[in-house]
């Protein structure tokens, strides 16, 4: 049995495992290390990305900086979150503001530090990337259109680092790019739909605030649209192995998507939409692999 000390630990441990929401950060640092494998360095052993020193520096700056990220945007949106989240902002709640604000600082601070350990340009990189996500939490965020944006940008930025790391500049690399770019551009607005309430309550200018939900509906259309682009085009024209079922189930998914997003109306409905963008986001990491199956034989050969 655990002392009521101990209980009250856990308690703030997974609080705060909450609020950096530990499970997104664990999928990104596996997808960093899948599209470094298969992707960006595919011509490189799987000794030599795993062991790579400086990958491993990039990725735990990332998790750090992305983790400090949730925090800010927590302390930011917690009245907004009190409404449209009032079970998870409760158990955010019990860790306080002072102490996410320090947890905040150390580990923006420990970002840089980890970055350092690779080159200057990496240190401005993650600095440049710190700023961007604070200014993002308490000014942008609330804007139309410059919100999702910007949002969507940053959520693929730790992926930038990566790719600048390996100077990985082939084609496939940037239409995999696009198509998570607007799979992720869909997610943002398809939560600001599904949190239309809070952020009406707290004059947050969203897109579905702004201009309706039938506006963002049209938008949402239009997004889905062009993700079938990218989609078609990594099937039919570029090589992506077995890989090429992901596409073809995240084709299926966007039209069912489409087809269920003009019978929504409540916040239940549009968290299942939300749900879906969520899912191809992570079968689309899980899939990785299935790039090449004679690579992942080759790779496993290699480290044996």
């Amino acid at each position: 049995m655990l002392s009521r000390r101990q209980k009250h630990i856990l308690l703030k441990f997974f609080s705060m495992f909450s609020v950096v929401r530990g499970y997104n950060i664990l999928i990104i640092v596996i997808a960093q290390y899948l599209a470094s494998i298969y992707i960006l360095a595919h011509n490189k052993s799987l000794r030599q990305v795993i062991f790579d020193w400086n990958l491993l520096m990039l990725v735990m700056a990332s998790a750090a900086t992305i983790a400090g990220g949730y925090i800010i945007n927590n302390f930011y949106d917690s009245e907004k979150d009190l409404i449209n989240r009032p079970q998870k902002s409760m158990l955010d709640r019990l860790v306080s503001q002072n102490t996410k604000l320090s947890f905040y600082f150390v580990l923006n601070f420990l970002a840089v530090i980890l970055a350092s350990a690779v080159s200057f340009r990496a240190v401005v990189f993650f600095s440049l990337y710190i700023f961007a996500i604070w200014f993002y939490s308490h000014k942008l965020k609330k804007l139309p259109f410059i919100g999702n944006l910007t949002s969507a940008i940053l959520t693929i930025a730790p992926f930038f680092a990566i790719f600048v790391y390996y100077k990985n500049f082939e084609h496939v690399i940037f239409v995999h790019a696009i198509f998570l770019f607007l799979i992720i551009s869909m997610r943002e607005l398809t939560k600001d739909l599904e949190n239309i309430k809070g952020d009406l309550t707290q004059n947050y200018h969203t897109i579905p605030v702004v201009y309706g939900e039938k506006v963002s509906k049209i938008m949402l259309t239009i997004l889905c649209l062009l993700a079938l682009v990218p989609a078609m085009l990594l099937i039919f024209k570029f090589q992506v192995g077995k890989m090429n079922y992901f596409f073809y189930l995240s084709i299926i998914l966007l039209l069912v998507f489409q087809i269920s997003l003009w019978r929504s109306n409540t916040k239940t409905q549009y968290l299942v939409l939300h749900n879906i963008l969520k899912f191809i986001i992570v079968a689309g990491v899980a899939s990785i692999p299935l790039i090449d199956i004679s690579l992942i034989l080759n790779k496993i050969t290699l480290i044996s």
